[in-house]
């Protein structure tokens, strides 16, 4: 009758450590899962702030080259439409309409 009973706490206790064991498995298991899309998100975010580090370099740069008298001159002729006096700007009509830079069309 008592070793009945034992059996029944070994294999109560057995059941136990399993469930235990199963439960620390799984907790590492969603750990490690979770550790890897945090690493991936984390490089993600890297890349990011190197490239709006880069761009904020180069803002910078044209921020300090605005001064400059060529920065003007580029500014007044691109986005102004401005030219020097005398200066007589061409304008190629046919630009797009180049026949060795269009394709060939097969006419079937």
């Amino acid at each position: 009758m008592q070793k009945k009973k034992n059996k029944k706490r070994l294999s109560l206790l057995n059941l136990i450590i399993g469930f235990l064991l199963i439960y620390v498995g799984l907790t590492l298991w969603n750990q490690r899962s979770l550790m890897k899309n945090l690493e991936a998100k984390r490089k993600e975010v890297q890349k990011e702030v190197q490239t709006l580090e880069k761009e904020i370099n180069v803002l910078s740069k044209e921020i300090e080259d605005s001064d400059s008298l060529q920065f003007v001159e580029k500014v007044a002729r691109d986005e102004l439409g401005m030219v020097k006096p005398r200066e007589i700007i061409y304008i190629d009509k046919n630009k797009n309409k180049n026949p060795f830079l269009n394709p060939i069309k097969n006419e079937n």
